[in-house]
């Protein structure tokens, strides 16, 4: 096995930074104001403040902090009338004390101070003014603070033509996004209480909507938890840059929401990366962690990734984007890297032979390394390539961490004919690592080479008799013929030259 599998590494790599805060509303003893109550008593010393002493103390707040946050002051008011709002009747207060009771109530949180990792890549929304053949692209990555809590970062930057990596300077704050109210109707609810086991109040908790400053640059903005369901965390979002049939291009972020015991999955969408709305996913196939949404429909219907057994991949489809009720397991048999557990490490991308879906696999003392498969782009529960070895194992480097011997990614991106993979490292860093898309294909073996009985899923029922896999996609070309394997077409193609 090579030591740090196929792929190169590119020396480009991100490592957590403590400043990048964020401001939260701090309550003394999480209890709100009321008679008798620890917060009840703060408000009380900071209304016996001399008027003196709260211009200086206010003045002190805003020269330490005023560089850290973008619009401190706004922020201090906000905390200020949420803790007003609890007090028995009205209290004057001037502007100056107001800021203050305002800043005693707020608190500043580290979004990156444990680890830094999972990143997901996709082509950016704004194309314009760049080099000649390069790409601009949004990258999502998960930030864990204090208490194991995650959210969602965001960085820039560049693949080259030559598929070399640079990523933007980070922008001077980290602002967390407005959250509001849902803009989904009480029928979708309705519909997916019937299709699950949820009711209507619990999944109208888990959709909201996020609004982030539309002058903030792209990598000021955090999406941090707003719902019940994901207090604890939002982890290991999985982006997607989908094309619907009328060529609306939407993204789609798949994510794992953990409120300190169980987990839900979630969707994220959004046109801008500004405006966001968050919503919940049921159904059987999307029970557990790592559903990754393919980038457009597949014969009409929408098509996921999904890992709902917790050991394996499975493939599902669905009318309805929120509903994933069945799922069609991949049979392919693990190599020695992989006994423990297969997922996915991010959307399948659409290549000429296939579907390339990148792998994460568990093997022994916990190694997590990055493999490979290809599916068949018209019937995807068909495996017709996979990588024996990884395409990426943790080095020597690299084994040390917030989580050891880690190499993951929830998404990878496809430029100039190179597969460009960001990684995260021992959940203590990220790089990138990239090899040629052709390189990567002739690589893989068909799984009939390696156990015949198992390695095909030509057997595997349709996701239901209603509906089943499509015959023929009408927009795409059909993948990958029955006959020789990629691999040994491209031996006969060399033989053949070497011949002449």
């Amino acid at each position: 096995m090579n030591s740090g599998g196929l792929a190169t590494r590119q020396a480009v790599q991100l490592r957590p930074d403590p400043s990048r805060v964020i401001t939260r509303l701090f309550v003394p003893g999480h209890y709100l104001p009321g008679p008798g109550r620890p917060a009840h008593g703060v408000v009380a010393h900071v209304l016996a403040v001399a008027d003196g002493d709260v211009t200086v103390c206010l003045a002190d707040a805003i020269e330490r902090f005023s560089g850290r946050h973008r619009d401190l002051t706004d922020i201090f008011l906000s905390h200020a009338e949420g803790v007003t709002a609890h007090l028995d009747g009205e209290v004057e207060l001037s502007d100056e004390r107001r800021l203050l009771l305002g800043a005693t109530f707020t608190h500043e949180y580290s979004v990156q101070a444990a680890a830094l990792c999972n990143p997901s890549m996709v082509a950016h929304p704004d194309q314009g003014d760049l080099a000649e053949g390069s790409l601009r692209f949004v990258m999502a990555v998960r930030q864990i603070g204090e208490g194991h809590r995650s959210s969602i970062g965001f960085r820039t930057g560049v693949v080259d033509a030559q598929g070399q990596v640079s990523v933007d300077d980070v922008g001077q704050y980290s602002t967390p996004a407005t959250i509001g109210v849902s803009s989904l109707g009480a029928d979708v609810f309705r519909a997916l209480a019937e299709a699950g086991v949820h009711t209507e109040g619990e999944l109208a908790a888990r959709a909201y909507s996020a609004q982030s400053p539309a002058r903030s640059p792209l990598s000021e903005r955090v999406l941090y938890p707003a719902a019940a369901a994901e207090s604890n965390g939002m982890e290991d979002a999985r982006f997607v840059r989908f094309v619907d049939d009328d060529a609306t291009v939407t993204y789609f972020a798949t994510y794992t929401g953990f409120d300190g015991r169980t987990v839900a999955q979630q969707l994220l969408s959004t046109a801008d990366f500004s405006s966001f709305a968050a919503s919940p996913l049921v159904g059987e196939a999307a029970a557990d962690k790592g559903m990754a949404l393919f980038p457009r429909r597949i014969g009409g219907r929408f098509a996921a990734l999904s890992r709902h057994d917790r050991a394996s991949i499975s493939v599902a489809l669905s009318d309805d984007i929120r509903h994933w009720p069945t799922a069609s397991q991949l049979v392919c048999p693990p190599m020695a890297w992989e006994a423990i557990q297969v997922g996915n490490c991010g959307p399948p991308i659409e290549t000429e032979a296939g579907w390339l879906v990148l792998t994460h696999g568990v093997g022994p003392m916990r190694t997590y390394s990055l493999g490979a498969w290809l599916l068949d782009l018209d019937d995807p529960t068909r495996i017709i390539g996979r990588l024996c070895e990884p395409l990426l194992v943790p080095l020597p480097a690299e084994q040390d961490g917030y989580v050891p011997n880690v190499v993951y990614s929830c998404g990878a991106l496809v430029h100039a004919g190179v597969l460009v993979v960001p990684y995260g490292m021992g959940d203590a860093a990220i790089g990138f690592a990239s090899i040629a898309v052709a390189d990567l294909l002739a690589a893989l073996d068909p799984p009939a080479a390696l156990d015949p009985p198992a390695a095909t899923t030509t057997n595997v029922a349709p996701l239901d008799e209603e509906h089943p896999m499509p015959e023929k996609s009408p927009q795409k070309p059909a993948g990958k013929k029955p006959g020789k394997s990629l691999k040994e077409k491209r031996e006969a193609k060399r033989e053949k030259k070497a011949s002449r």
